[in-house]
């Protein structure tokens, strides 16, 4: 064989998660995370009579946040945002919110609306 054939950059190579040692392809840690946690969304009222909605009991260190808030600021159209752990979306969309969690994976037991 050639030399040329045997070498691989790094795309080629899949990254191998940290936790359980699986190829990214193949992770499952954030599915079993998703199944693992119990949810709450709730609205409130804020400045100036505002209501937002707020999501808490996601674990940032399992799940990504960043994408979470991403996807629903764009399935909900709505501006939102990452505050100590939590996620606030601007507007009242807590029976959408539930949807589109369970979509995502979330178990629906795992998720109370208050």
């Amino acid at each position: 064989m050639k030399k040329s054939m045997v070498r691989r950059t790094k795309k080629e190579m899949s990254e191998i998660c940290s936790i359980c040692g699986l190829p990214k392809e193949l992770c499952v840690c954030e599915a079993i995370a998703k199944e693992s946690q119990k949810i709450f969304v709730k609205s409130e009222k804020k400045k100036f009579g505002k209501i937002y909605t707020i999501i808490e009991g996601i674990d940032a260190k399992e799940i990504s946040l960043k994408e979470l808030l991403k996807g629903l600021k764009n399935r909900l159209a709505c501006g939102g945002t990452i505050k100590q752990g939590t996620i606030e979306l601007q507007g009242e969309h807590t029976k959408e919110v539930k949807k589109i969690l369970i979509e995502l994976g979330f178990a629906p037991s795992a998720i109370e609306i208050k």
